[in-house]
């Protein structure tokens, strides 16, 4: 490619055959595409401002209703982060809240958080969350702990988004 001077940027064009003239339809009989202009004959995508939506399958029976649907759903469900008893030894502090916990990078974003009694605790920690696991309480309180249940704010009660966690509920 030879080395183009900033005089010649005005003049660039695509190689002759390179580029292909759109097809001119709706421009009379004589032209080849005129009566129907290659929309074919009758039905919805002959018809002007059809728009087909984004989920159809060109009438077969579509996925979300092809998929079977089981179980109940509970709608407006509180969605909890998970926290182990076992995960604290990694929080430095005798106190543990939602803050320490995200520091920690244990949990993500906002929303309540549950404590499950799974591993092992080595200290008296002060826990504030806001729900717990008996077998977690009882595990904090013998080593000389305490539990804080704190509220649960509006935000916190919405429905939430995405697949439900799947296994035990505290």
């Amino acid at each position: 490619m030879a080395h183009l001077d900033s005089g010649d940027l005005g003049r660039l064009a695509p190689k002759p055959g390179s580029v292909k003239k759109p097809k001119r339809v709706g421009r009379g009989r004589g032209s080849g595409h005129g009566d129907t202009a290659t929309r074919g004959n009758k039905g919805a995508q002959s018809r002007s401002g059809y728009k087909q939506p984004a989920w159809f399958e060109g009438g077969q029976m579509p996925l979300q209703r092809r998929l079977p649907k089981r179980g109940f759903h509970i709608r407006n469900r509180t969605q909890y982060h998970e926290v182990k008893v076992g995960d604290l030894v990694k929080i430095e502090g005798d106190t543990v809240g939602p803050d320490q916990l995200r520091a920690a990078g244990l949990i993500r974003g906002r929303g309540p958080i549950v404590l499950l009694g799974n591993g092992e605790l080595q200290r008296a920690v002060k826990v504030s969350v806001h729900r717990i696991t008996e077998s977690a309480r009882q595990m904090i309180e013998q080593f000389g702990g305490s539990v804080e249940i704190l509220p649960l704010e509006p935000f916190d009660r919405r429905v939430k988004k995405g697949p439900a966690k799947k296994g035990k509920k505290a």
